[in-house]
C-alpha cells in the first residue's frame, strides 16, 4: 500500500571529514565497553532519517536530549537498585548534550554512561556473593522494598550494601521456604549471581547501543525504532513466521548451546542426528569451514551463527546428551532450510452451543499477528506465508464443517503487515476502502480492497483486548464500520501509526561500507558470511504515516470501542497508546466512500442485556473480575516482609485461595478439579483444558449464538458470484 520511502544519503563524505570525538573515559571495574566507527555511522544515518521524515516533525533540541537523557537512565536502572545519586549527578552534564552527540555519531558519552552503571552492577553483585554465607534472622519484623521506581537514587555505598544484604535475605528466604537444606539453597544462590556477572560480562556494544538508540527512538515517538543486526533478524521472522535455518529452538545451559527441540521436518529432524538436551559446542560455514566454538556464547550470536540462507551448509559439532566435556563431539552437517513456524500462524477450533434447543456450531479463528512473508511474496512464491492465507484456508475448512458463525480472535494481536489487515478484511466484505493513511505532506491514500469475492458471508464477530493494536485496529474497526460485524472485548491498545522498515544496508554507501571494512581490518563480504542470514547494520523502522478508519475517526490513542464490552484483565491505565508520553493524537480526517452492509444498532441492546444477565448468575465472571482486584491490588504492593513466619502465613493464604477459585472456575466450567500436589497433565491435555478455561472467548462465541437466534438479523452480506 504506502510507496516504497526513497532517500538517498550521502555519508561518505560525512564519515571522512568528521573530527574524532574526544577519547573515552575509562570506567575501572566496568568492561569498558566501547563504541565502533560503524555504530557512529548508524547513529548518524537514523538522527538524519528521524529529523528529515519523521512524522511527527520533532527537532532534534535540548528538550528532547533531556527526554532521552531520562529514558535511558531509566532503561538502565529503572528501579534505582544500582546507581548512586552521586553517579546520576556526575551523569547531568549530558543531559543537553545528547542531541549534539547523536547529530555527530558520538557515542562516548552514552557508552561512559552505561560503563558506570556496569561498575555499580557487578560490585552490588560481587557484594551479594560475599553475603550468602552470613547469618540471617528471619523473625525479625522486616521488609524488603523491591519497587523503588519512584524513590530517590540512593545516597550513600552503605545505604546501598544494606538494600543488597536485604535482597539477599530475601533470596534466601524464598529457596529457604521450599527446601530445608540451606547449604543447598546457598549454592543455588551461589550459581544464580555468579550466572548475572557471567551475563553482564558478555553485554557487547551492540547491547549498550541497542539501549540508547531505543531511548532516542522512543523519545521521538513509541514505534519507531532501531533493531540492531540480530533484533532485525528476530523482527522479520516475526512478520513472516518463517526463517531460513536448520528447525531448532536454542537455549544456554551452564554456558552451552543447548537443542530444546526440533521442528518435524526440518534439517535437523531430517538429519537423525539431533536430539533434545544435545549441547552444540561449534560452528561452520560450508562443507570446509572453519569451527568456531561457541561454549560460552550468548545465544543470539550462536544462534546467528547457526541461521543461514536456504541451500546453504552448515556443520554443528554436537556433545550429544550425557556426554562428558572429554568425549569425542560428533560432527552434522545440513543444508539450510526455509521453516514455517505452524505454531505460531493463525488456528481454528470449533465450539458447539445450545440456542432454544437448537445446536449452534461456532468456528474460532485465534490469529496471533499479522504476518507475511514479504521476500517470498515479492519473489511471486505462491504458496508464500501469509495471514490471509492461512485463515482463507480455514475458512474453506469452517464452511466444510457447516459452521453457523466465525469468531475471529484478535485479542494479543499487537498487528504487523498493513497490506494483511486490509486482505483479511477482504474476505468478509465485497469489496470497498478499508482504511486511510496520510503521510508527512497531509496527502491521503485510501487503501481498498478490490476483490469482490468474499471467504464468509454468514455472521461474525471480532474478539479484541487491550493489546490488539495497529493492523488489529485497521481490521476491527474497519468490520466495524462496515456494520459486518459485531466487536467484542476491551477498549483496543490505540496504535495508529505506519512505519516504514528501512534496511541499512541498502541505504548506507558502498564507499563507507568499505571504509569501515578497512578500519575494522576485515573484509564486509567476508564478515556477513558469518552472520547467517542477519543483516550488517541492522533495521530502522521509521513512523511515516499515520491511519484512519474508513469512519474519519483516527484508531491512534483511542483505539476501536467494541459494540459489547468485557471488563480489562489489562490494566488499561498501564498499556496502551493514551499512557505514552511521546505519543501523537487523536485526530479526524473527512470519512471515505462507502457503504454500510449492515447496522447492530437494533439489536445490540438485546445482545448486552442477554450478556449481562449470563454474567450476573454466571462464576466465571465473579472469578474474572476476583482476577482483576487482585492484580490491582498486588501492582500496588512494592515492599514484602522478610519475617519467615508472615511471609509463609501470606503465601499459604495466597496459594489456597487461588486453588480454591481455579478448581470452582474448573467445575463451573465442567472440568474436574485438581486435587492438591496433583502433577501437570500433558501438553495436549493441558492446551485442552485451558481453551476450555478461557471463559472470554467462550463467551464471545455464545453472543454471536444470541445473534443467530435472533429473528431481526440485520447484517446481510451478497454471497459472491460461483
Amino acid at each position: 500500500m504506502f510507496k516504497k520511502l526513497y532517500v538517498i544519503l550521502i555519508l561518505g563524505s560525512a564519515l571522512a571529514c568528521k573530527a574524532a570525538p574526544a577519547k573515552m573515559i575509562s570506567v575501572p571495574g566496568s568492561n569498558d565497553v566501547q563504541p565502533d566507527e560503524q555504530q557512529s555511522v548508524v547513529c548518524r544515518t537514523i538522527t538524519s532519517f528521524i529529523s528529515s521524515y519523521n512524522y511527527k516533525k520533532v527537532e532534534l533540541n535540548d528538550s528532547i536530549s533531556s527526554l532521552i537523557f531520562d529514558r535511558y537512565l531509566k532503561a538502565l536502572d529503572e528501579n534505582h537498585n544500582y546507581l548512586l545519586a552521586s553517579d546520576v549527578k556526575d551523569f547531568e552534564k549530558y543531559r543537553t548534550v545528547l542531541d549534539d552527540d547523536l547529530k555527530s555519531g558520538n557515542l562516548n558519552d552514552a557508552f561512559y554512561i552505561f560503563n558506570v552503571y556496569q561498575k555499580r552492577y557487578n560490585e552490588h553483585v560481587k557484594y551479594s556473593l560475599a553475603q550468602i554465607d552470613k547469618p540471617f534472622d528471619y523473625n525479625q519484623n522486616e521488609t524488603f522494598t523491591y519497587d523503588r521506581d519512584n524513590l530517590p537514587w540512593i545516597a550513600s555505598q552503605a545505604d546501598m550494601d544494606k538494600l543488597w544484604t536485604q535482597r539477599v535475605k530475601y533470596d534466601l528466604l524464598n529457596l529457604k521456604m521450599a527446601s530445608a537444606d540451606m547449604a543447598k539453597n546457598k549454592e543455588t544462590l551461589r550459581k544464580r549471581y555468579e550466572n548475572l556477572l557471567s551475563q553482564s560480562n558478555k553485554l557487547s556494544n551492540q547491547d549498550v547501543f541497542q539501549l540508547f538508540m531505543d531511548a532516542f527512538t522512543n523519545s521521538i515517538d513509541p514505534h519507531t525504532n532501531y533493531f540492531n543486526p540480530s533484533n532485525a533478524a528476530n523482527f522479520n521472522i516475526d512478520m513472516s513466521r518463517s526463517l531460513e535455518g536448520i528447525g531448532a529452538s536454542l537455549n544456554t545451559e551452564n554456558e552451552y548451546v543447548t537443542i530444546k527441540s526440533v521442528v518435524p521436518g526440518g534439517p535437523a529432524d531430517k538429519s537423525k542426528q539431533i536430539s533434545i538436551d544435545d549441547r552444540i559446542i561449534g560452528v561452520a560455514q560450508g562443507a570446509d569451514g572453519e569451527f568456531t566454538e561457541v561454549i560460552g556464547w550468548r545465544i543470539d550470536n550462536a544462534i546467528a551463527l547457526i541461521r543461514g540462507k536456504k541451500g546453504t551448509i552448515v556443520r554443528l559439532k554436537i556433545l550429544p546428551k550425557g556426554k562428558s566435556a572429554s568425549d569425542k563431539p560428533k560432527i552434522v552437517e545440513m543444508v539450510r532450510e526455509k521453516i514455517i513456524l505452524q505454531d505460531q500462524s493463525a488456528k481454528k477450533e470449533i465450539r458447539t452451543y445450545n440456542n432454544n434447543g437448537k445446536q449452534v456450531k461456532i468456528g474460532i479463528i485465534s490469529i496471533p499477528a499479522f504476518y507475511v512473508d514479504f521476500n517470498a511474496y515479492k519473489a511471486g512464491d505462491a504458496n508464500y506465508k501469509s495471514t490471509t492465507r492461512d485463515v482463507r484456508l480455514i475458512l474453506d475448512t469452517l464452511k466444510k464443517n457447516n459452521v453457523d458463525g466465525v469468531v475471529i480472535d484478535l485479542r494479543e494481536n499487537g498487528g504487523g503487515s498493513l497490506m494483511e489487515a486490509i486482505e483479511l478484511a477482504g474476505l468478509f466484505i465485497k469489496e470497498g476502502p478499508v482504511v486511510q493513511v496520510r503521510d508527512t505532506q497531509n496527502k491521503i491514500e485510501v487503501d481498498q480492497d478490490e476483490d469482490p469475492s468474499i471467504s464468509w458471508t454468514g455472521p461474525m464477530a471480532v474478539l479484541v483486548d487491550r493489546f490488539s493494536a495497529s493492523a488489529s485496529e485497521i481490521f476491527s474497526g474497519a468490520i466495524q464500520d462496515y456494520g459486518r460485524g459485531l466487536i467484542i472485548g476491551t477498549q483496543t491498545y490505540g496504535k495508529g501509526t505506519v512505519q516504514s522498515p528501512i534496511d541499512l544496508d541498502k541505504v548506507i554507501s558502498p564507499s563507507v561500507k568499505n571504509l569501515l571494512a578497512s578500519l575494522a581490518g576485515k573484509n564486509t563480504k567476508s564478515a556477513a558470511v558469518g552472520n547467517g542470514s542477519q543483516s550488517q547494520f541492522g533495521q530502522l523502522n521509521l513512523t511515516i504515516a499515520k491511519f484512519y478508519r474508513i469512519s474519519g475517526n483516527a484508531t491512534q490513542h483511542k483505539g476501536v470501542t467494541p459494540d459489547i464490552k468485557f471488563p480489562s484483565v489489562i490494566p488499561m491505565d498501564k498499556y496502551g497508546e493514551d499512557t505514552e508520553s511521546s505519543a501523537l493524537p487523536f485526530d479526524m480526517i473527512n470519512k471515505s466512500d462507502y457503504s454500510t452492509v449492515g447496522s447492530f444498532s437494533n439489536v445490540l441492546p438485546q445482545l448486552n442485556k442477554l450478556h449481562d444477565q449470563r454474567m450476573a448468575t454466571n462464576p466465571n465472571y465473579k472469578y474474572l473480575l476476583d482476577d482483576i482486584a487482585d492484580f490491582k491490588k498486588r501492582d500496588a504492593e512494592k515492599s514484602v516482609t522478610l519475617n519467615e513466619q508472615s511471609l509463609k502465613q501470606q503465601r499459604d493464604a495466597d496459594e489456597a485461595r487461588t486453588f480454591d477459585r481455579n478448581n470452582k472456575r474448573r467445575v463451573a466450567m465442567g472440568l474436574q478439579p485438581l486435587k492438591k500436589g496433583e502433577t501437570a497433565k500433558p501438553a495436549a491435555v493441558a492446551k485442552k483444558e485451558a481453551d476450555d478455561l478461557d471463559f472470554l472467548k467462550i463467551e464471545a462465541g455464545q453472543i454471536l449464538t444470541d445473534y443467530i437466534g435472533m429473528d431481526n438479523k440485520v447484517t446481510n452480506v451478497p454471497a459472491p458470484k460461483q
